[in-house]
Parts: C-alpha cells; sequence; structure tokens
C-alpha cells in the first residue's frame, strides 16, 4: 500500500471513531430508559428477596445533571405474623460527573424520594403507604449513540407503619442491572 493510501485509511479510521465517541456524551434534552433485572434484599429479615423487573424513565436538562422516575414489580413480606405486598417509586435528580464528556461510560449518583405502596394484606391489619429518601449509585456503558447498558445499586429509607402493630424498618438495597436506550 502507498503512503496515501495508508494516511487517508488512518484519517478515515480516526473520523469514525471521534465521530462515534462524541455522540455517545450525555447532553442536555436527553431522554432515556432504563429496562431490567433488579434484586431487593430488605436486611431486617422480614421480607422474601425478590428478583422483579425494574423500569426508570428520565430526562437531562443540563449535560451533567437530570431527573429520574422509577419503579420496581411488588416484593412480599411477611411481618407481625401475615403478609402484604410493597411496590416503591422512586423520583430522583441524578448527577452525571462525565456528562458532556466524549466516554462510554458514564458514572452517576442520585438522590431523591420514594413513595412505597403497600397492598394484599393478609393476616396483618391495613399497612399505610410510606414516604422516605432514597439513593443510588449507578453506571451507564454506551454502546452506540441510543443503545447501552446499566448496573445500580440502591438503599432506600422505607417503613411499613402496620395498624394496630409496630412500625417496621424496611430499608430494601436493591441492585439492578439492564439495558438503556437514549432518545
Amino acid at each position: 500500500m502507498t503512503k496515501t493510501k495508508i494516511f487517508s485509511a488512518l484519517v478515515l479510521a480516526g473520523t469514525c471513531a471521534f465521530g462515534t465517541q462524541a455522540a455517545l456524551a450525555n447532553d442536555a434534552g436527553d431522554v432515556y430508559g432504563h429496562l431490567g433485572v433488579a434484586k431487593t434484599d430488605v436486611d431486617t429479615g422480614y421480607a422474601d428477596d425478590d428478583t422483579g423487573a425494574y423500569l426508570g424513565l428520565g430526562y437531562m436538562f443540563h449535560d451533567k445533571m437530570g431527573v429520574e422516575l422509577s419503579s420496581m414489580t411488588e416484593t412480599k413480606v411477611h411481618a407481625e405474623g401475615g403478609t402484604f405486598k410493597q411496590v416503591p417509586v422512586n423520583l430522583m435528580a441524578q448527577y452525571y460527573p462525565l456528562g458532556g464528556i466524549d466516554s462510554r461510560i458514564q458514572p452517576y449518583a442520585g438522590l431523591g424520594v420514594n413513595y412505597t405502596t403497600f397492598s394484599d394484606e393478609s393476616g396483618v391489619g391495613s399497612v399505610d403507604d410510606s414516604w422516605g429518601a432514597t439513593g443510588q449509585l449507578g453506571v451507564d456503558l454506551n454502546v452506540t449513540q441510543n443503545f447501552g447498558f446499566n448496573a445500580f445499586a440502591q438503599y432506600t429509607d422505607a417503613s411499613a407503619d402496620i395498624s394496630g402493630g409496630n412500625d417496621i424498618d424496611l430499608d430494601p438495597v436493591t441492585v439492578g442491572a439492564g439495558v438503556t436506550a437514549r432518545f
């Protein structure tokens, strides 16, 4: 091969590589979704360790800041001689320290509020819905401009107030992984 062909091939390869990387940056105005599997562990010993589906929808209002609404399928809890089910819903502000930078790896930290609903009470009185704080650490691995993988760990301050019984601190730790789609 001649030097001109080699130089042309290197310029073309470099342009493609840097063009692809620039498209992988988190930018203000991006809408994204996380879909995956999550496992919840309540270390108080009251709940089943459950694995279920996880869904999160978010919006980047700045290159480094976004907001996400997320939830997971219900978890069955055994307490006070009966059972009930819980479904968490989280609203979090998220900070991406590498946002706006051309990087395939985008770590993030989230902090927000959790609302947990309780249902299907059996053998216990009614359980009041719960409000609490939640925090999350995660990472997105961008494969293409619109597709990637996601992994996270989350702690939630949640308690169950059982009528005629005790308040039970559930405080679940959730670990999950899945795919990310950006629009």
